[in-house]
């Protein structure tokens, strides 16, 4: 199972995370944060696709709001595969982004193991698999900010709208 993890703002303060099985593009775990730098989120949403799925996903592929030195260790005590680019990377330009990268760090390892792979690189199936998830949950939808206001209701709802959309996709698979 590959994962892509990816978060769209919902609302003001809002970002909805969600992570994506890579082969059927179905929501296997999700949650609501405000923080667009998530690193605290990516362990959480591994676990919670591992609980809902029964096994570890093969490889990870998310964004740089998720890349920091402890998620790309614990990926590592959890064998699973990380592409998360440690800065934000312009088009065809360096993965660390004008990042301060301590030689020999994880960082440095991926910045590295992005840089090599290029264009083949695993981290760039994330645009196939996470984003026409949120193309299909915004146009199709119609979901464009939350109607519900507080923090524990809009993450109520973030939940209800990965549902609709999983449930949606095994509609239209029959």
């Amino acid at each position: 199972m590959v994962l892509g993890l990816d978060y769209k703002r919902g609302s003001a303060r809002e970002l909805g995370v969600v992570a994506v099985d890579a082969g059927a593009q179905v929501i296997v775990a999700c949650r609501l944060t405000t923080n667009g730098a998530d690193y605290a989120g990516l362990v959480p949403l591994i676990d919670a696709a591992k609980r809902a799925l029964g096994r570890k996903p093969r490889e990870v592929s998310a964004d740089a709001g998720f890349c920091s030195e402890a998620n790309l260790e614990a990926l590592a005590a959890r064998g699973v595969a990380g592409y998360l680019p440690p800065g934000r990377q312009r088009h065809g330009g360096d993965p660390a982004g004008g990042r301060t990268i301590r030689p020999g760090s994880r960082l440095a390892a991926m910045a590295d193991t992005l840089r090599r792979a290029g264009r083949r690189s695993r981290y760039r199936l994330r645009k196939q698999v996470v984003e026409p998830v949120f193309g299909q949950i915004k146009s199709a939808r119609g979901f464009r900010q939350f109607s519900l206001r507080g923090f524990e209701k809009a993450a109520r709802e973030w939940t209800f709208i990965c549902a609709v959309h999983n449930l949606l996709k095994l509609a239209n698979a029959r």
